[in-house]
């Protein structure tokens, strides 16, 4: 079952000079429920103007994006935010953790700002943060964890909402060897077990490497590949 499509998406911006930049020029992808895909690239290629599109988080130029099933750019701004928090789960490189909270309680915001109850907001975060590896460390504010502990944290923040689709950009790229692969690994197994589509932008041939397919972002246009010798 397909849970995300991208339908000939292009993106223009207008430069400070007048001119039209071209960032992307056609897109077209489809992920399957369970499916890994990483997304490889020259810097400023367009990957995260790309995550941003699938993510409801901007708006296309030309062309539409299918979430499960359902046209997502002909809505309202605010019909949009309720997608994004319904049905996409986002971790970035820098994992944006709420510092005055314990980890527990950053994994429950989503929820209880969604309307769910304390109770069961709290099951759930404990929940997901067992599943990252974290029981122990649930109780400890962001500063008290290491790099990766933090962004395990970010992966289960997104998956509190029980999303359908996981958008990840560099979600590795500030973690050093060892919390590198812990993470790469949960990854491939988020993806496996709890059949979610996911996305990946990296640079990181360890993390490329566990998805199912790889494709490159060049001149505006996604193309399957091996690992290009610039993936790291």
């Amino acid at each position: 079952m397909k849970v995300l499509e991208a339908h000939d998406l292009a993106k223009s911006y207008r430069g400070g000079d007048g001119g039209v930049i071209h960032v992307l020029s056609g897109v077209n992808l489809e992920v399957a429920r369970g499916e890994m895909v990483a997304v490889v690239g020259a810097s400023g290629a367009g990957k995260s103007t790309l995550l941003h599109l699938l993510g409801a988080l901007d708006r296309p130029t030309r062309g539409y994006v299918v979430l499960m099933g359902q046209r997502i750019h002909d809505r309202s701004d605010e019909q949009l935010a309720v997608i994004r928090n319904r049905k996409v789960g986002f971790v970035f490189q820098f994992h944006h953790l709420l510092r005055e909270f314990s980890a527990l309680e950053n994994v429950m915001m989503p929820l209880r700002i969604a309307g769910r109850e304390v109770r069961d907001a709290r099951g759930r975060a404990e929940e997901l943060l067992a599943r990252v590896k974290l029981t122990g460390r649930m109780h400890h504010r962001p500063a008290e964890l290491s790099g990766g502990e933090q962004q395990r944290t970010a992966v289960a923040r997104a998956l509190a909402g029980d999303p359908a689709v996981l958008l990840a950009d560099e979600p590795s790229g500030n973690l050093d060897h060892s919390n590198a692969e812990m993470l790469h690994e949960l990854f491939a197994e988020l993806a496996r077990d709890l059949e979610i589509g996911m996305v990946v932008v990296t640079h990181n041939r360890s993390l490329a490497s566990r998805a199912d397919r790889v494709l490159s972002l060049e001149d505006g246009r996604l193309t399957p590949t091996d690992l290009p010798e610039g993936v790291t």
